[in-house]
């Protein structure tokens, strides 16, 4: 009897140990970089809608209709694109700034992709979206990617896409 108490101790312990390493390595993947900008959280990665994928509306938009979207010749890894981004709910579209903060889903890595910098204005009405912005976008690696939009320093919206290499 006492060493089948021991035994399921044993056991509980063993579980324990690689149930904590487990959940280190989560934790590890998503290490913010050092000139992200203070205002991204490690919960706003966490809290990405993985199974809400982009899809395409108004016959060249891709991302959630009715709140945000692209416009883009290429989803792919291998080069710089041009990409123009497109948001609605957006009051004062001039006067606000857009961040966006790539997540790669397999590797957990944060990106900044946006080839300028990770912050850029945003400019007037276009195709019937509120407000928008034209910028060069590299990808780093093909995958699923999160990007995570920041309106005036405050989460907006978080788009799915598919990267093809």
């Amino acid at each position: 009897m006492k060493l089948k108490s021991m035994g399921f101790i044993l056991l509980s312990m063993l579980l324990l140990v690689i149930g904590c390493s487990a959940n280190e390595t989560v934790e590890s993947k998503q290490i913010l970089p050092k000139d992200i900008p203070n205002f991204v959280e490690k919960g706003d990665l966490e809290k990405v809608s993985w199974d809400k994928k982009a899809v395409k509306f108004d016959d060249k938009i891709i991302g959630n209709e009715n709140k945000s979207g692209v416009i883009v010749d290429d989803m792919s890894s291998s080069e710089s694109h041009k990409w123009m981004w497109h948001l609605w709910g957006i009051e004062n579209p001039t006067a606000t700034t857009l961040t966006v903060v790539g997540l790669h889903k397999e590797t957990g890595t944060v990106h900044q992709i946006i080839t300028t910098g990770w912050t850029i204005h945003l400019a007037g009405e276009n195709n019937g979206a509120d407000a928008h912005t034209l910028s060069s976008v590299n990808i780093p690696m093909a995958g699923e990617w999160a990007m995570l939009l920041y309106t005036d320093e405050k989460l907006f919206e978080d788009l799915v896409y598919e990267i093809n290499e």
